[in-house]
């Protein structure tokens, strides 16, 4: 079983950056496949980015790629999410979660994880 708890959110004018971080608990993080996902107000929660157990393979929803990176650092049991080029519609909260499936395929469905963290809100200004 492994606790997520993300930080880094806040408030940001459109153009602007922020960084989110996603700290696990665990020994076993590494073997997880993790995932950012973000829910808007009145919408349902939609899938933004992952990556493979050691970082090899990312993967983003077409409304942040190009503008957001995906990554994690498996030694201090971290994952991030640096985004640039922010715009209104990126206001969400945001949630990091794991996948324990063995595979270790990327999946962007949020019902394929099994931990999701509280949540951190991102709001973009115009």
């Amino acid at each position: 079983q492994v606790q997520l708890v993300e930080s880094g959110g806040g408030l940001v004018q459109a153009g602007g950056s922020l960084s989110l971080s996603c700290a696990a608990s665990g020994r076993t993080f590494r073997w997880y496949v993790m995932g950012w996902f973000r829910q808007a107000p009145g919408k349902e929660r939609e899938f933004a980015a992952a990556i493979s157990w050691r970082g090899g393979s990312t993967y983003y929803a077409d409304s942040v790629k190009g503008r957001f990176t995906i990554s994690r650092d498996n030694a201090k049991n971290t994952m991030y999410l640096q985004m640039n080029s922010l715009k209104p519609e990126d206001t969400a909260v945001y949630y990091c979660a794991a996948d324990s499936d063995p595979s270790g395929v990327i999946r962007i469905s949020q019902y394929e994880y099994d931990y999701w963290g509280q949540g951190t809100q991102v709001t973009v200004s115009s």
